[in-house]
């Protein structure tokens, strides 16, 4: 069976930083594009960052550039995310999601065939 699983969250004030990981199994991890989004309480699921099964392309989301960064390790399953300089607003849960073979619109949630259980970040001010 395929599952995500998600790591990292926490609780930390402005200005600190986290690092979030995601661990696959049940599924070939480099054949999907990896993609972090967050949700906050009675909002839409929002793309944060990508990461492509080949050919190491990522995006961001524009309110995320230059603060965090994706990155994965095939050999270990896992991708994650290293998030700087947190803000108030970067506050959500954050999941992970796998996109078998994804090539365009990464920012769209249903394009995203498995998801994790998600991982709280909250930012306090």
């Amino acid at each position: 069976q395929v599952q995500l699983v998600e790591s990292g969250g926490g609780l930390v004030q402005a200005g600190g930083s986290l690092r979030l990981s995601c661990a696959a199994s049940g599924l070939g991890f480099s054949s999907y594009t990896m993609g972090w989004f967050r949700q906050a309480p009675g909002k839409e699921r929002e793309f944060v960052s990508g990461i492509s099964w080949s050919g190491g392309s990522t995006a961001y989301a524009d309110s995320v550039k230059g603060r965090f960064t994706i990155s994965r390790d095939n050999a270990k399953n896992t991708v994650y995310l290293q998030m700087i300089s947190l803000k108030p607003g970067d506050t959500g849960v954050y999941y992970c999601g796998a996109y078998y073979r994804g090539n365009y619109l990464w920012d769209r949630p249903n394009n995203y065939g498995y998801w994790g259980q998600g991982t709280q970040v909250t930012v306090s001010s």
